[in-house]
């Protein structure tokens, strides 16, 4: 199998990638939403910032940023024709990405039952909002990677490595989009 590609034809194919582009451009444009609020209320965001549990949020790093190493481990094992090994750092990403999502969501519960919710203030708003909407992602990115587990398991069919190179691109614009996240909500303010 040749999975190699011109430089002009990016993994996954340019469907995924102008999608790619268009969420990171508004997940972009929020953060600098965030980044000139904050710098209006200053205090109000640093107040608000250290009510966020930094341990969840750094744990929840570790736990995209590996699972995102263990899609690219995927990759290469599919791409090497080891099929078991492939779906086994699939496997392993996708648990990560839950782990990700149970945390985050104990996280939103901590946040509710201490009436931190999105009309608390500014700030909180920008969090419900941007992590929200990474959460969807990290959730569509898990039902992509199960989807691709489930076609790369069939015998009968065969799952392309266009697909497969789109899912692991989207799951990594997940890991970069948290990469901006974490800094800019837990840490800089």
């Amino acid at each position: 199998m040749n999975n190699t590609k011109s430089i002009y034809y990016p993994p996954g194919g340019i469907l995924i990638w102008i999608i790619i582009y268009l969420e990171l451009i508004t997940f972009g444009m929020a953060i600098l939403a965030l980044a000139y609020y904050g710098s209006e209320e200053r205090e109000l965001f640093h107040n608000s910032s250290l009510k966020l549990n930094k341990t969840i949020g750094t744990i929840n790093t570790i736990l995209l940023l590996t699972s995102g190493f263990f899609v690219a481990k995927g990759i290469y094992f599919f791409k090497a024709a080891n099929i078991k090994k492939a779906l086994f750092y699939f496997n392993w990403a996708m648990l990560g990405g839950f782990g990700f999502l149970v945390l985050k969501s104990f996280e939103y519960y901590e946040k509710l039952e201490a009436g931190l919710h999105m009309d608390y203030n500014s700030f909180f708003r920008f969090y419900w909002l941007l992590t929200g909407f990474h959460f969807i992602h990290v959730l569509v990115g898990l039902v992509i990677l199960l989807v691709i587990t489930f076609s790369i398991k069939k015998k009968q069919t065969k799952a392309s490595f266009e697909d497969i190179e789109a899912s692991a691109s989207f799951w990594h614009m997940c890991d970069l989009i948290w990469l901006l996240l974490f800094p800019v909500l837990y840490l800089l303010f």
